[in-house]
């Protein structure tokens, strides 16, 4: 059996979502000194990294990437490991970066870990949201919002040249 895939979008549209959501974070933190991003490992990593290269060069921030890695499937088996010092975070601006958001379990699990350092602010940022949450959390900065079925899965792939978004 083929498994059908639909381009929702392609390189040149990943890359305005991805100027658009960096403008916005601009936007809420154009104030702060500091703005660390962190990705979730995984697509989110490769997310945050081009959010992180996009700040840097529309604004006067300084900004910083991290990483974040997790179990997505089971979050409390394992641990959760932060490539930075957490702590540094406290007093700080933070932006979790995932690349779909589906039933949240992922971004809270990170995002609690993260308010374990107390930091200034704390928002979430996805390339695409599917509104199938199943824990209350919610994607500040979105660069598409997918009405799916439960059935349907989203892809993303971020290798250079071959960038694209396509639900199965």
């Amino acid at each position: 059996m083929t498994q059908e895939r639909s381009l929702i979008l392609d390189s040149k549209q990943i890359a305005q979502k991805l100027m658009r959501i960096a403008h916005e974070i601009h936007e809420n933190n154009y104030k702060e000194k500091e703005l660390v991003i962190v990705g979730v490992v995984g697509k989110g990593t490769e997310v945050a990294s081009r959010l992180g290269k996009l700040l840097k060069s529309i604004s006067e921030l300084s900004v910083s990437v991290e990483k974040i890695e997790l179990s997505k499937e089971k979050p409390l088996s394992g641990e959760i490991n932060y490539s930075g010092e957490l702590k540094t975070l406290k007093g700080k601006s933070v932006v979790l970066v995932d690349d779909v958001l589906n039933s949240g379990r992922t971004l809270i699990y990170a995002a609690k870990h993260l308010l374990d350092a107390e930091p200034k602010t704390l928002a979430t940022a996805t390339l695409i949201d599917r509104f199938h949450r199943r824990f209350p959390i919610r994607a500040d900065y979105v660069g598409l919002t997918l009405s799916t079925n439960l059935k349907e899965h989203v892809s993303v792939e971020m290798e250079k040249g071959k960038e694209a978004v396509y639900l199965e």
